[in-house]
């Protein structure tokens, strides 16, 4: 079954900043321990414009620590497939 990655863009007020990285370190533990990877990047030409990525094993397992999650994403159901390339 192929990885299974999904993707969250969010713009932060200057002011929210700090409430949000709070907030973003909560969801971080919740993926790990959901088995899942998780990563948010900042947009270097754009200061509080993030992205998270959240990976997984399989889709089954991103669907379940999506649904359990205190703050979904906004669409949990957009999960993007790993492609083989051999």
């Amino acid at each position: 079954m192929p990885r299974a990655l999904s993707m969250q863009r969010t713009v932060v007020p200057p002011d929210d900043r700090a409430k949000f990285l709070e907030r973003v370190s909560a969801r971080a533990a919740h993926y790990t321990d959901a088995g899942c990877q998780y990563w948010l990047f900042e947009e270097a030409a754009l200061p509080g414009a993030f992205i998270e990525f959240t990976e997984a094993r399989d889709a089954a397992t991103l669907k379940e620590a999506h649904a359990s999650a205190t703050e979904p994403p906004i669409d949990p159901a957009r999960i993007y497939a790993q492609v083989d390339l051999s």
